[in-house]
């Protein structure tokens, strides 16, 4: 198979360091934000996330802006050690470049889902081999006996992935999925991922982090299906897995960027994105609104 690193080997893009402090993009996050102190934080927070993964170096920094004041105007943490939301770096095949995409993370889930104040009891949780007793989908009751041992259950294979929450008015609605589902799920909706299942690499996050991902998805098919959404939250759900643009446009692309660990004869190979993730179009307003302004 012949390598195709024509993305890697384009010109450089400026620093982002450079970029971001340039009087253009400072013009575009004071504008946004209106508030010099929170736009110096948001440059801190944002020049950080871009230093731990040198990937996103390489992408356009029009595209890690925008998605990281898309996350800005959501109250959310671009920190990976939070898990509220990743910058995450695409190639963008149709125009030869590469982007940053917005991917809300299950705890940035669980933090809007909290801050509206409808629910009393909000969970998701991997379900570990030897762990289940039974799941009545009926009464949707769960029995479980979880490993006493946190790193003994931490290590564990897991079986499956169970969510519920409870409203403060006393509404409940619960969820159990089998790990085979799950994968099942996966591949039917990421093509990237299924991309890594067939050639045994591992560029997306539901390689690297199976169980994350598995947790993100419970919490959007139980709150998207049965549960009380805040302004924020459909924003974020939205917006989830999107490129962002500055004139508006909202690119939705399954694509990832090769990583420099990747066997030889896969790296820089892109999958293309389906019919349906073509940009939309979005009215100006809309698009400052999404950004956090007014």
């Amino acid at each position: 198979m012949a390598v195709n690193n024509s993305l890697v080997k384009q010109g450089a893009q400026p620093k982002f360091t450079v970029v971001i402090n340039s009087q253009k993009y400072k013009n575009l996050i004071n504008g946004t934000l209106r508030n010099p102190q929170k736009a110096a934080q948001f440059v801190t927070a944002i020049t950080s996330a871009v230093t731990n993964n040198p990937e996103l170096s390489t992408c356009d920094a029009q595209t890690i802006v925008s998605a990281g004041l898309l996350g800005e105007g959501l109250n959310l943490s671009p920190s990976p050690q939070l898990g509220q939301y990743y910058l995450v770096p695409y190639d963008d095949r149709k125009n030869k470049r590469r982007v940053a995409q917005f991917q809300l993370g299950y705890k940035g889930y669980i933090q809007l889902a909290i801050r509206s104040g409808q629910y009393k009891k909000l969970n998701v949780l991997p379900i570990k081999r030897g762990e289940l007793i039974s799941f009545d989908p009926l009464e949707e009751e769960i029995e479980v006996q979880l490993i006493d041992d946190e790193l003994e259950r931490e290590n564990a294979p897991t079986i499956g992935y169970y969510a519920m929450f409870e409203y403060t008015n006393g509404f409940k609605k619960a969820m159990y999925w089998s790990r085979e589902k799950m994968e099942s799920h996966a591949e039917k909706y990421s093509k990237a991922y299924a991309s890594d299942k067939r050639n045994g690499t591992a560029w997306t996050f539901w390689s690297k982090d199976f169980d994350a991902m598995a947790c993100k998805t419970m919490l959007r098919q139980i709150i998207s299906k049965w549960g009380i959404m805040s302004i924020e939250l459909q924003k974020a759900v939205e917006n989830d897995s999107a490129v962002i643009y500055d004139n508006g446009k909202v690119d939705y692309i399954d694509a990832p960027v090769a990583e420099p660990e990747a066997p030889a004869e896969v790296q820089g190979e892109v999958i293309e994105a389906p019919a349906e993730s073509e940009p939309q179009e979005a009215p100006a307003e809309e698009f400052a609104e999404l950004l956090g302004g007014e």
